[in-house]
């Protein structure tokens, strides 16, 4: 009798992986922002999450000749996303390219209702979702026979960046963290930027804001960057629309390069707080941030809380880090927050030409340490 239960049991565990499985239209053309590179092979794969979405994703693998074959062994391997409503035809999968030139197997993926991914209704966001896609890419990984699924690390990109550092500090089969000109959403969506409206008055009146348009109209957009910027406007507003509204960054699935994210699709954000237990991370991480980003603030608070327990701009505390000596902070001289996007571009002779800021071997370096 009892084996017979199991039987059932199984039977039914195995319908419901499958049932997990939805088939998505991924275009097969290459329409990435950036060139492919000769050093890289690419392919386009889906993996599933516990939530039961099915992510799209693509795969960059170092070109022949194979290191693996190479050295006899498995790769190591890194994860990617973000930043928050981009696409992995943009920075992620530009980053993830990088890393496969330098010998990793490396994965680009768009989060959940998000991109060729699914979900419905789209461009929703949840801390619990996000941070499980990061996990259900660490899955797909670990399964692949060209990689070593105890050398694993992640790499999130602007709102990514503070997404990857809660799932580092909940999933311990990731061994290293890049956190990339990192927002924390969960902070701005609460408090604003630079905590300008860090008291319960105003996040009161934002929550009812919130709760009436879930009757009024809850697939309402909004958050996409400007169309056009007015001169007066802050840095970073320009810093934005010259990557996400001009071909170097632009890119039609893009929620950002677009009409933005669902009003309501960030709810759960304003009422989460991410770094709670990132104190708590005995993996290795580096947080890189630009000297001239306006979001410098939170990749330092968060490296100082990590390391710490405690930092300016956030009320909770806790203990020290077990292993601070493998938490690095990198401040790139006189870049901007969408420089670490790319590498940063300039207007030469009416041309935007690169500026290289991204130390992509510093990173490859920094994996290559802490995935052995």
């Amino acid at each position: 009798m009892l084996l017979g239960g199991m039987l059932v049991a199984c039977n039914n565990k195995q319908t419901i992986n499958n049932d997990m499985k939805q088939e998505l239209e991924l275009t097969q053309e290459w329409d990435k922002v950036f060139p492919l590179s000769e050093k890289v092979n690419h392919k386009k794969v889906t993996f599933e999450t516990q939530y039961g979405l099915t992510l799209a994703a693509d795969l960059y693998t170092p070109a022949s000749p194979d290191p693996s074959k190479e050295r006899g062994k498995k790769l190591p391997a890194i994860a990617v996303s973000g930043p928050f409503g981009a696409v992995k035809e943009q920075c992620s999968g530009l980053y993830a390219m990088k890393m496969a030139e330098r010998g990793f197997v490396a994965l680009a993926f768009d989060p959940s209702y998000t991109g060729e991914s699914s979900g419905e209704p789209r461009r929703t966001a949840s801390p619990d979702i996000n941070t499980e896609d990061f996990m259900a890419a660490v899955d797909f990984l670990s399964k692949q026979d060209n990689v070593d699924a105890e050398k694993i690390g992640i790499i999130g990109i602007c709102g990514w960046g503070g997404i990857a550092l809660n799932a580092a500090a909940a999933d311990t089969r990731i061994k290293a963290t890049v956190a990339s000109t990192m927002y924390d959403m969960t902070r701005v969506s609460g408090n604003d930027y630079n905590d300008a409206f860090d008291n319960e008055q105003w996040r009161h009146r934002n929550r009812e804001n919130l709760s009436k348009q879930r009757l009024t109209d809850p697939n309402a957009m909004a958050g996409g960057v400007l169309d056009t910027v007015p001169p007066q406007a802050p840095n970073f507003v320009h810093d934005y629309y010259d990557y996400y509204k001009t071909p170097r960054g632009y890119h039609k699935r893009s929620g950002n390069s677009n009409d933005g994210w669902r009003v309501i699709g960030t709810q759960a954000y304003a009422n989460s707080r991410f770094l709670y237990y990132i104190n708590e991370i005995r993996s290795a991480v580096l947080v890189m941030h630009g000297a001239d980003a306006h979001s410098r603030y939170f990749g330092e608070a968060a490296y100082h809380y990590m390391v710490d327990g405690k930092a300016e701009g956030y009320k909770f505390v806790g203990e020290p880090n077990p292993n601070p000596e493998n938490k690095q902070l990198l401040i790139i001289p006189d870049a901007t927050h969408c420089d670490l996007y790319d590498g940063g571009y300039e207007e030469k002779e009416g041309k935007g030409q690169p500026k290289n800021m991204i130390p992509w071997d510093t990173l490859a370096e920094f994996f290559t340490k802490n995935l052995k």
